[in-house]
């Protein structure tokens, strides 16, 4: 984390990461079928975005290595996530249209925050894979709290670190978990469509979505609601 900042209305934006800043969600597909694979779970992009995109390992531990020990499940899902960093590794690029509205955020005063289930290695990877680290306040890690999403718990840390309000602030979210918690925070949340459909995002709490960050409409959204 870096020093805070606030917001004199109590605006901010909040974004998860994989899926969300970048378009990760296929290297994580590979890594988990690389894993689990051999534990007889194989998955589609379908079936990865109902059962694995935006949860917790604990709880993908939990769903599909049952007869695992704890102990055993986090050494295998470990292995999923050092899978994925050596695949991503060279291969982040921000989705269209993200560095832009980075920059107007700053320009704006408006402090930024990152919300994740991913595991810390994985989340500070990419951020400085993209080059944008020194953009968030603060890296709010769901396996770090007592609740992960979906409970809103790690968007209220986010909110809480910069001094925002709920309804003054915006999320940024591509999977139903992460939908729902930044909602159920109080957050009007905007679905990415880098693995749902908009009818899957909506269905989830947001209240609209967006192909990436580049689109007009999105932007006309911020513009208003942001005030800049």
């Amino acid at each position: 984390m870096i020093e805070a900042s606030y917001d004199a209305m109590g605006r901010a934006l909040l974004f998860d990461i994989d899926g969300t800043l970048a378009d990760t969600d296929p290297l994580h597909l590979k890594a988990f079928n690389q894993v689990l694979g051999p534990h007889g779970h194989v998955f589609d992009h379908a079936r990865f975005s109902r059962e694995l995109q935006g949860f917790a390992n604990v709880a993908i531990g939990e769903r599909f290595l049952p007869n695992e020990a704890p102990e055993r499940r986090a050494l295998i899902l470990d292995e999923k996530e050092e899978v994925f960093r050596t695949l991503v590794a060279g291969q982040i690029r921000p989705l269209p249209g993200l560095m832009a509205l980075l920059d107007r955020a700053d320009s704006a005063g408006i402090p930024m925050v990152a919300v994740t289930n991913a595991p810390r290695l994985n989340a500070e990877l990419l951020l400085s894979g993209l080059g944008i680290t020194h953009r968030f306040k603060a890296l709010v890690i769901g396996a770090e709290l007592p609740h992960g999403k979906p409970h809103p718990l790690p968007y209220q840390e986010g909110l809480r670190f910069v001094g925002a309000s709920a309804k003054a602030s915006i999320a940024f979210e591509d999977s139903r978990t992460g939908v729902q918690s930044a909602t159920a925070a109080g957050i009007s949340t905007i679905g990415v469509r880098t693995s749902l459909s908009h009818d899957d995002l909506v269905a989830a709490g947001a209240i609209a979505s967006a192909s990436a960050f580049d689109d007009p409409a999105l932007l006309r959204h911020l513009a208003s609601a942001m005030t800049w």
